[in-house]
């Protein structure tokens, strides 16, 4: 292939060789994706009907939920189809669409919220008699606004420029669905390609300073916490930001493990698993995270099922 004009569309990485394996697979991506589908539904639901939970730290896990059911289904439907038809392919604006809503779209806007909602446990542990004033219904909306803006202006800029990166070395990815390393092995410019690393610098410096934020915040946290003098306080404090401390790790470590590995564990299996981690379990897990030790979450989910 000379161009990226003659593509039509990529071939996939197959999970296995096998029809029934690839069965197999099919049934479980299901599982997980219902499952998924059904946390975070659940949140969604819950928050929206039940009053008690119209607060900030309730508002930005909708958005949150919202984000990873945007995220897992960009990629798993896929995935199943691919499994189940026993094929590899994927259209070139199919591999566009998902390059722009999980890459850049929903990862990024998520990272932007978790640290948004670091701010707001900040406020509510070290601030708590300002927490009203700073974080009113109007300045939620606006940091939601702005990260979900922000997500969708950055995947907007990089996935304009990676696509129109000529593509001269075949179709085939190494991987289960368009992943940026991947589109970057069948480029053949230098020059658009430095561009697009440029892109991918001033991306990853934007990550640096929200992850700065992100400790900065939970250094102030930790700080007010032990100056707390019951422990049944500190549990209670530390208890209010201990869900959004597990997302985030889950979050980091995933997604940096998968792109920063060293290369002497790199393989398309070891590959496959680790991107299978880093885009799937986040959105299924982060549902069990918030709910396992929130009993406002608990008891808002109990009355919506007695409803029901």
């Amino acid at each position: 292939m000379s161009n990226s004009s003659s593509i039509t569309e990529f071939l996939l990485l197959a999970f296995a060789d096998r029809w029934e394996l690839q069965l197999l697979h099919f049934w479980l991506f299901l599982g997980i994706y219902l499952a998924a589908l059904l946390g975070n539904g659940l949140i969604i639901t819950a928050i929206t009907c039940d009053h008690h939970l119209h607060t900030p730290m309730y508002f930005f896990l909708l958005n949150l939920s919202l984000l990873d059911l945007g995220s897992i289904s960009t990629t798993l439907p896929k995935a199943m189809a691919n499994s189940l038809w026993d094929t590899r392919n994927i259209s070139y604006y199919g591999c566009a669409a998902q390059f722009f809503f999980f890459f850049y779209f929903c990862a990024s806007a998520e990272f932007y919220l978790l640290t948004i909602m670091s701010y707001d446990c900040y406020i509510a542990i070290c601030k708590p008699l300002h927490y009203g004033t700073l974080l009113s219904s109007r300045a939620c909306v606006h940091m939601a606004s702005a990260a979900w803006g922000s997500g969708l202006l950055f995947a907007v800029l990089h996935t304009a420029n990676t696509f129109s990166l000529p593509l001269c070395k075949g179709n085939i990815l190494d991987q289960f669905f368009c992943e940026i390393p991947q589109i970057f092995k069948l480029s053949c410019s230098d020059t658009d390609y430095l561009r697009e690393v440029g892109l991918t610098v001033v991306g990853a410096c934007l990550f640096f300073l929200c992850f700065s934020l992100i400790v900065v915040s939970y250094v102030q946290i930790l700080r007010a916490v032990l100056r707390i003098p019951s422990e049944q306080g500190r549990h209670k404090a530390f208890s209010t930001c201990l869900p959004h401390l597990a997302v985030v790790s889950l979050f980091l470590c995933t997604g940096t493990f998968a792109h920063l590995k060293p290369p002497s564990i790199s393989s398309p299996t070891v590959d496959l698993v680790v991107s299978f981690l880093y885009s799937v379990v986040p959105p299924t897990v982060n549902p069990l995270i918030y709910s396992m030790r929130n009993q406002e979450i608990k008891d808002a989910l109990r009355k919506l099922l007695t409803k029901c």
